[in-house]
């Protein structure tokens, strides 16, 4: 459950503020009319020197004062929480939002209207009219809530509406708490497509050891709940005067690296079925794949940023939960946005630092100079996969003659010339088919590339729907 704020209407130095003007404005039409009337019976009641009339005005005048004097002192001590389910949903999907209003006061409140404010993409903001609640009571209502659009969207804070018997005055009282729901990008099962021939180190794609378990790192490090008092390095201990432990030597995991194209002239459209929308989504995509399949994953923009990992180098999945990478991940990508164009260069200077494994790019427009930088990030990959969508052909839906426009085309034959696996992504293509395309692609020209070679195959996981192996 959410954390309440304070009890409505129980905090008496931020009440005592507003003062009269503050009660005063809570005055409902009604309230308003029943006001002036009294005002307007009492001034003519004056004029024209009628006692019975001036009783009338003064009945009619006050009736509403006094029901918002008792409103405003009355101290209802009501606490609400909030509960989301669940609190990270894929675009389009629906999440439900459960309030829960308990009285912990001794006396029953009076009637409520229960509103809670919630962001307009995701749907009306929901009110509810709760009855009398008893003294300890409670009250539990729920709600839908639904976007196309993914992001972070505040919940809250939860608003409570008070009014008297009459109708006369209706006083809001807020909590301060308030909660975020997080819509990330859809995604989509892959097809089992299995890498082989890979760079040396990763073999056929699983998992492999770079030593034995039991051998030692030469530095120590501090000791850990958990870990086997068999393995405390005495001499450091004595050294550093806290209880130090050998390191083993962890298996090294098969690389992954996504790269996605964020730049802003790189996509024409905006949109749910935007390109880019559609980029982000594939990535996602092959973000979880990945990381079900065992791989260190790490996440790369063109900005040369990366999701931060516990693994070397950025890489998330060898040291972490794969389904906390993954929900990292799917939090970074529920709200990447356009970069500013500053190009790939940056993205291809964190790449050249090393050995990356597999690479898989998710790139728009390109021009000749782009395309040049993003080819010669296939050297130091033991396989590359580019996925190139044509902004033109999104935007308009008809496809020029031949296909794809001339900058897609060059943009494509200088990626493959280079060692990649290019495809062009027409409007709404289903990134499973695409992926499959690319293993059969990779057969076909793998032994005459001198790259890598992709062969379909089943996973080697039970219950996989799709993995790289």
């Amino acid at each position: 459950m959410a954390a309440a704020g304070p009890p409505a209407g129980a905090d008496p130095e931020s009440a005592e503020k507003g003062g009269v003007r503050a009660a005063l404005s809570g005055l409902t039409t009604r309230g308003r009319s029943f006001l002036a009337a009294g005002i307007a019976a009492a001034i003519c009641a004056y004029v024209l020197g009628q006692e019975d009339l001036l009783r009338v005005g003064l009945l009619l005048a006050v009736l509403p004062l006094v029901c918002t004097t008792v409103l405003y002192r009355t101290r209802y001590r009501v606490a609400g929480s909030r509960r989301l389910a669940p609190a990270r949903v894929p675009a389009g999907s629906e999440a439900r939002v459960h309030l829960r209003v308990d009285n912990v006061s001794r006396l029953p409140t009076g009637l409520l209207m229960l509103q809670d404010r919630v962001p307009y993409v995701l749907g009306p903001r929901p009110r509810f009219v709760l009855d009398r609640v008893e003294a300890g009571g409670k009250r539990e209502v729920s709600y839908r809530v639904r976007s196309d659009l993914r992001g972070r969207y505040p919940l809250g804070p939860l608003q409570l509406r008070l009014t008297d018997p009459f109708g006369m005055c209706e006083l809001t009282r807020a909590f301060s708490a308030y909660d975020t729901l997080t819509v990330i990008p859809r995604t989509e099962p892959l097809p089992p497509v299995r890498l082989s021939g890979e760079a040396a180190g990763y073999g056929d794609g699983r998992q492999r050891s770079l030593a034995l378990a039991g051998e030692d790192d030469v530095i120590p490090r501090l000791y850990r709940h958990g870990d086997d008092l068999r393995r405390v390095h005495w001499r450091s201990t004595a050294r550093y005067g806290e209880l130090m432990v050998r390191r083993e030597e962890q298996p090294q995991r098969a690389r992954c690296t996504v790269l996605l194209d964020t730049r802003d002239l790189a996509y024409a459209s905006a949109g749910p079925d935007s390109a880019f929308e559609w980029a982000v989504s594939a990535a996602a995509s092959v973000l979880v794949h990945m990381l079900e399949r065992g791989y260190s994953v790490r996440l790369l923009t063109d900005t040369g940023s990366s999701v931060p990992g516990e693994g070397a180098g950025g890489f998330a999945g060898s040291s972490q939960d794969s389904s906390d990478s993954a929900g990292l991940m799917m939090d970074t990508l529920a709200v990447v946005d356009h970069s500013d164009g500053g190009g790939l260069s940056r993205a291809y200077d964190v790449l050249r630092g090393g050995n990356e494994g597999l690479l898989v790019g998710f790139f728009g427009d390109l021009d000749e100079e782009q395309a040049a930088v993003a080819a010669k990030m296939r050297q130091r990959s033991g396989a590359a996969v580019a996925f190139v969508l044509d902004s033109d052909l999104w935007t308009h839906g008809s496809p020029p003659p031949g296909g794809h426009s001339a900058a897609t085309e060059r943009s494509l034959r200088l990626l493959r010339e280079a060692g990649w696996t290019a495809l062009a992504v027409p409007p709404g293509a289903p990134l499973a088919d695409l992926w499959r395309q690319a293993g059969q692609e990779r057969t076909g020209t793998g032994a005459a590339s001198g790259g890598a070679s992709w062969t379909s195959g089943t996973s080697g996981i039970p219950g996989m729907s799709g993995a790289w192996s």
